[in-house]
């Protein structure tokens, strides 16, 4: 029984810290913008991909239309 005169003043201490953590992290913005970081990375990968007015190079060629501009038919 003594015991318990411990343990619930040691959880409020331990619960204070983790709402004091808590309200630190909002203060200091960790919490501001938490969708943006997550689609970053797709909207990146899709503006990389897709350059206006570029054709797929599938030979991997070193020029960028994918012809060779040396030879003529």
């Amino acid at each position: 029984m003594s015991v318990i005169f411990l343990l619930i003043p040691l959880s409020i201490v331990i619960a204070l810290c983790f709402l004091g953590a808590f309200i630190w992290a909002v203060r200091s913005g960790q919490y501001e913008d938490t969708c943006t970081p997550s689609m970053r990375l797709l909207l990146e990968e899709q503006r990389t991909n897709a350059k206006p007015g570029a054709k797929a190079n599938p030979e991997g060629d070193p020029s960028p239309s994918g012809t060779d501009e040396g030879s003529k038919e």
